[in-house]
């Protein structure tokens, strides 16, 4: 099952893909260009992961961590499919980065790896792009890397986790501007997804809603004003967006 959350005929309507268009919850079906796409989850707290593939951190010259590097996002950073994402003038390098996204289905707190699965509600694809001119180190980004406002498309869908028997085996691409620029694998990961929510949960608790961003494999390039951007994982969905100037938040 994929569900999505749209706002057309002026309010804002949970949605679900039906023979390639979208049926409403009150039964009215859409096309699917006929919406705005909005991020498919009313996220709580947003983790980022640091360096989660070995071949990404070699690619920008570290090595893998030890344990877990994660760091926190705002809810504003976070953008539906086919929606803009403004790149700062003055930047050198801004690049996307192709993530499998865990949504949490319930509280959970102290959780141990067999049973991790059984607090996830779902999966979701992001592109958590990355403006490394502000980057201070590998372990602590600043807010500005990672919190600006549209910097985080996330979507179309949430499939629910009964869709993806094995999320650990999911190819990951991204294409810009229809060529393919990043290529992996989620088994790729070098903390899975089971460790993460031991991990995450053994000193805070987690809540509905929360998301897990699980990192990006290498092939991340820099991208410029007019690229559009898909990042896709097997079995999920192809989430699309496009990068614009400050002319265009009036900046």
């Amino acid at each position: 099952m994929k569900q999505a959350r749209v706002a057309c005929f002026g309010g804002i309507h949970d949605a679900w893909e039906v023979e390639g268009k979208l049926q409403l919850r009150d039964g009215r079906i859409v096309d699917s260009d006929a919406v705005i796409w909005l991020p498919p989850v009313e996220a709580g707290t947003i983790f980022a992961l640091g360096l989660n593939y070995a071949d990404h951190a070699s690619e920008i010259s570290f090595k893998a961590p030890d344990e877990p590097l994660v760091f926190i996002k705002g809810p504003n950073s976070l953008l539906g499919h086919n929606g803009q994402t403004r790149r700062p003038s003055g930047v050198e390098t801004m690049h996307y980065e192709c993530e499998l996204a865990v949504i949490i289905g319930k509280e959970a707190r102290n959780i141990k790896q067999a049973e991790a699965y059984e607090y996830v509600a779902g999966y979701t694809v992001a592109n958590d792009y990355a403006i490394r001119d502000y980057l201070e180190n590998y372990y602590r980004p600043n807010l500005a890397v990672k919190n600006r406002d549209t910097l985080t498309p996330i979507g179309p869908y949430v499939v629910d986790k009964e869709s993806i028997p094995n999320p650990m085996n999911l190819f990951l691409r991204t294409y810009v501007n229809g060529e393919l620029k990043q290529e992996g694998s989620t088994k790729d990961m070098v903390f899975d997804i089971p460790y993460l929510i031991e991990y995450l949960s053994s000193f805070m608790t987690l809540h509905e809603n929360d998301v897990i961003l699980t990192g990006t494999p290498k092939g991340t390039v820099n991208v410029r004003e007019g690229d559009e951007v898909v990042t896709e994982i097997e079995g999920i969905g192809a989430l699309r967006n496009t990068i614009v100037g400050d002319h265009v938040f009036n900046r």
